[in-house]
Parts: C-alpha cells; sequence; structure tokens
C-alpha cells in the first residue's frame, strides 16, 4: 500500500491551496503517535486542484515540500492526478519530525552539490560553492543571516554571468541551484533547489545525447530526427534519475527520529 504525505505550514494548516485547518497528531511518551481526527468529508466529486484533500506520495514529495510534513490516512476514495491525489477524507498519523530547519537545508546544499560539476566545468568560478559551504555552515549554526545573504548575492552574479542559451543552460540551472541553497527562506529553498538541479541534470543529459546523435546520423533530416529523440529519452532519464535520488535522501531524512541528524 502506498505511503501519503501532507505538508502544512507552521500552524498545521493548508499551505499550497486552501488554508483548511488540520486536526494534527500528538506524540505519546514511548515514541508512539495518536492519529488526529479524521477531515470532515468532501462533498461532491472529488477533484484534483478543486475539490477534496491533496495528498503526495514521496515520489511527489519534492514538489510539494514546506515547514512540516506528516504521514497521512487517506479514505477509502481517492483520485489520482500526475503530482498528486485527492481523497474525500483523511487524517494525520503522525509528524515526521526529521524534517525541520536544518535538515531542509541540508537537503537543498545536497541537491545543489550534486550538480555543481556542470557550472565549474564552464566557468573558473567558486562563488556557487562557496555558497552552497556557507549555506551548510548557516543550517549548523556556524554561519550569520549577513553572511548567508551575501553568498547568495555572490552565487546570484555567478549564475546571472550563465547565459540562458541551450550551451549553458545546464550550467545555468545548476549556479541556480547553489543560489537557492542560500536562500534564507529555507523551505522555498528546499523545493526550489531541488527542482533546479533536476533541471540542470536533464539539461546536460539531453544536450549531450543530442550532439552525440547528430554525429552518428549520417543524413540531415535523420539527424534532427535522432537528435531530438535521444534528446528526450536523455533528458527523461536524466530528470528521473535526479529526482529518484532527492527521494532517497527525502526519505532518510523522514525516517530519522526528532533530532534529524542526517549524515
Amino acid at each position: 500500500m502506498a505511503k501519503y504525505y501532507k505538508v502544512l505550514d507552521r500552524n498545521g494548516r493548508s499551505c499550497h491551496s486552501g488554508n483548511a485547518e488540520w486536526s494534527l497528531p500528538t506524540q505519546n511518551d514511548d515514541g508512539t503517535w495518536t492519529p488526529g481526527e479524521w477531515m470532515p468529508e468532501i462533498e461532491g466529486e472529488l477533484k484534483p486542484c478543486r475539490n477534496g484533500y491533496h495528498v503526495v506520495t514521496l515520489e511527489q514529495l519534492p514538489d510539494w515540500l514546506g515547514e512540516r510534513i506528516f504521514e497521512v490516512e487517506p479514505g477509502d476514495e481517492i483520485v489520482h492526478a500526475d503530482n498528486k491525489s485527492v481523497t474525500r477524507t483523511c487524517r494525520l498519523t503522525r509528524e515526521c519530525t526529521g524534517w525541520n530547519e536544518r535538515t531542509a537545508r541540508l537537503f537543498a546544499c545536497d541537491c545543489a552539490e550534486r550538480v555543481l560539476p556542470l557550472y565549474e566545468a564552464r566557468y573558473d568560478d567558486d562563488r556557487p560553492r562557496k555558497a552552497i559551504e556557507t549555506a551548510r555552515r548557516y543550517a549548523e549554526g556556524k554561519a550569520d543571516v549577513e553572511e548567508l545573504a551575501a553568498a547568495r548575492a555572490a552565487a546570484w552574479e555567478a549564475a546571472l554571468n550563465a547565459s540562458r542559451d541551450a550551451s549553458r543552460a545546464a550550467a545555468w540551472a545548476a549556479a541556480w541551484a547553489a543560489v537557492w541553497a542560500a536562500e534564507e527562506a529555507v523551505w522555498a529553498a528546499a523545493r526550489a533547489a531541488a527542482e533546479d538541479a533536476a533541471w540542470a541534470a536533464a539539461w546536460a543529459a539531453s544536450l549531450n545525447a543530442s550532439r552525440a546523435a547528430a554525429l552518428n546520423a549520417s543524413r540531415y533530416a535523420a539527424r534532427n530526427a535522432a537528435e531530438a529523440a535521444a534528446g528526450d529519452a536523455a533528458w527523461d532519464a536524466a530528470w528521473d534519475a535526479e529526482r529518484n535520488w532527492q527521494v532517497e535522501r527525502l526519505r532518510k531524512i523522514l525516517e530519522v527520529a526528532n533530532n534529524g541528524d542526517i549524515s
């Protein structure tokens, strides 16, 4: 059976759509959890983005990261969409206490660092790397907000140096992942760094595959078709691979107990 999650704001209210106030689970002295109350049943036809309680799987979670993450038990009736599902009722069963400001920041840094070589292969510029290093120190309480802001501004300038043309798109996205890792608003940072890292990996793979296909095709028309097909396939594979890594990293964070101590 699939496991589902719900992302809420710090006050236990919906944060991506609507403003429902949720019945929160409570942790017992022995570490177990008492689930929250079942949410009132939704009337009418369940429709993603329009009617129902939205929940996500772990694989969909990178698109919806926020301040608090809970495991959720959906009701019997559920409708699935591309990156979320809606259910008529559900209840929160436990909070993923390993997810906090520190681990969210470190997750953003991990995502950005994985694609950083795509930037450094094109530019002799260590500002994105320093931004990630500063963000890690900030997460551990070893850098202040002024240092973080300065590192982010420097990484921002570095990202602007990478143009948006196809040959440099991967480097540009990689630099932006570093910018986000040093963003003060950590919840947005985690979500955006993960997305930009996946974009960078996909762009790089797509471009490399397209070049290889163009070299191997014997006719111009065939070259164009082969280039497009190879680029699309490589994009999808690289995006999926990067997202899969992010999902496994999130899984490790969410399974950690209260202190959120990840390695």
